[in-house]
């Protein structure tokens, strides 16, 4: 089957980059999933064994912490505070402590983790649900993690640069920066077995040319790609419909990043600018049928705000 507007999409060579960079975090996170997650359980059983007041209940059960600022809250979720700030590498930058339920810092290493995480963790209850931003800027802000910030900080940034581009579209030079930088970091968890195909992926996904022909499916040039098979020529194809998949992932990511940033405190300073962004994706996705019909709730929800 040929999808004829994403075929459409995918003859724009740097919307094609934009998706395949897209898609290579999605790889990352992907990798990523089992070893944060072991390696927040640790430090979570660590505190406790080492500062046995971090075992008390919350007194209330019951403490909550608002947006950004350190709120009055029980002597034993106050502790708690302290010691995620001691643990912080950055302990006077912005800690999103609304992320968190204080009584449950005690029992879950999650609860814990979202500390460390950007805004709108709230519902998020593992790994498993987390995109690479969150996990990338746990490893970032988390000390536990014995890495080079310097490489997880490049690849934030070019992951930001990815999901704040206005036209959707980034140039060939900016994609072989982004390669350099994910092959340094991919190669900080050289040791961990889930990382061990990430970096092969990584770079087969950014050797593809994801053009779809009148075949309904893309010409391919190199292996070992989850969704590849090789032909008699020794090409590899790939089906359209899982490009659309990867497309609608990416896209469905920034939205809800976007949409909740629009519910934010009015007093947030980056509203106005995630107000601007949200309403260009929906224009995005308003100009392209196929796109509208996949996320028309997600419209409905863009024009109820702009309202």
């Amino acid at each position: 089957m040929v999808h004829g507007e994403l075929e459409f999409r995918l003859n724009d060579r740097e919307y094609k980059n934009w998706l395949k960079a897209g898609r290579c975090l999605l790889i990352l996170k992907d990798g990523l999933h089992p070893f944060v997650n072991n390696r927040m359980r640790a430090f979570h059983r660590d505190l406790l064994n080492k500062n046995s007041h971090l075992r008390t209940p919350c007194e209330t059960s019951s403490c909550k912490l608002r947006a950004n600022k350190l709120s009055r809250v029980c002597r034993a979720c106050s502790l708690w505070q302290t010691v995620i700030l001691s643990h912080h590498r950055q302990p006077d930058a912005t800690v999103n402590w609304d992320n968190c339920s204080p009584p449950s810092w005690r029992t879950d290493h999650w609860e814990l983790a979202k500390a460390y995480m950007p805004r709108g963790q709230v519902k998020v209850k593992g790994a498993h649900e987390c995109d690479a931003s969150a996990l990338l800027n746990l490893i970032n802000y988390c000390n536990y993690f014995s890495v080079d910030v310097k490489h997880v900080k490049e690849v934030i940034r070019y992951r930001n640069e990815l999901m704040h581009s206005s036209d959707f579209r980034v140039r060939d030079d900016w994609m072989r920066r982004y390669q350099t930088s994910l092959t340094h970091l991919v190669r900080q968890f050289s040791n961990v077995p889930e990382m061990a195909a990430v970096e092969q992926q990584i770079n087969d996904m950014l050797s593809v040319d994801l053009s779809i022909y009148a075949s309904g499916q893309d010409q391919m040039d190199s292996a070992d790609s989850v969704g590849l098979e090789s032909d008699s020529a020794s090409q590899l194809k790939i089906n359209a419909d899982l490009i659309s998949q990867w497309e609608a992932e990416l896209l469905q990511e920034r939205l809800q990043e976007l949409l909740h940033a629009a519910a934010a405190p009015v007093d947030d300073d980056t509203k106005t600018l995630d107000a601007e962004q949200l309403m260009t994706l929906g224009g995005f996705l308003k100009a392209n049928r196929d796109l509208a019909e996949r996320f028309s709730a997600e419209l409905q929800a863009i024009d109820s705000l702009k309202a």
